[in-house]
């Protein structure tokens, strides 16, 4: 069983017991770390690719140290100018080693349940505001309800003018420009 994990922006593939080197982890030597963004598994001929991630799977590692890299020697040269320049650095590590890898039924982190009721609550706001824009425009003349259409057709996408179009019947509407969409639908 194997599979491709991402890893502190880096894809790995992983087999339970193997050790890997990542970029530094914030977690401390001994802790065990959960990555949630497995990309496939691979589990005896059955592959399962995600898109772009599995839901409910991940990968399950020990950090057993903290280290540096090897040396990076960085040697710029332009010939016949007198240029050069070396530079370098040693690249600051994680290794850990993987204790599980888990197809389904893993528990999502908690970030992303909190960040789903507020999408919710701003879903649920936005048909309040609503009818108090139908409102207003009951009350407008109608000039001014003309200018409030086009306001309003203009904050649309271009996507969303051509379905509006194709809804009203409008022909040629494919080729249209934004401006021209706007025009032809607020006649």
């Amino acid at each position: 069983m194997y599979a491709i994990v991402e890893i502190a922006g880096q894809q790995f593939k992983v087999a339970k017991d193997q050790k890997v080197y990542v970029h530094r982890l914030q977690e401390k030597e001994g802790s065990k770390v959960t990555f949630d963004k497995v990309m496939l598994v691979e589990d005896k001929g059955n592959v399962t690719v995600g898109a772009p991630a599995i839901e409910g799977a991940a990968v399950t590692a020990k950090i057993l140290g903290h280290l540096k890299g090897d040396k990076v020697i960085v040697f710029k040269k332009k010939r016949r100018k007198g240029y050069k320049k070396k530079n370098g650095h040693r690249q600051y590590l994680s290794e850990i080693q993987i204790e599980s890898i888990a197809a389904s039924g893993a528990k999502k982190t908690t970030a992303k349940k909190a960040a789903a009721p507020k999408k919710e609550a701003k879903a649920v706001e936005a048909p309040k505001a609503a009818p108090k824009k139908e409102a207003k425009a009951a009350e407008a003349p109608k000039a001014e309800v003309k200018e409030t259409a086009s306001n309003d057709l203009s904050s649309m996408t271009v996507a969303q003018l051509k379905a509006l179009a194709k809804d009203k019947g409008i022909k040629g509407y494919t080729s249209l420009k934004k401006a021209e969409l706007i025009e032809a639908l607020s006649k």
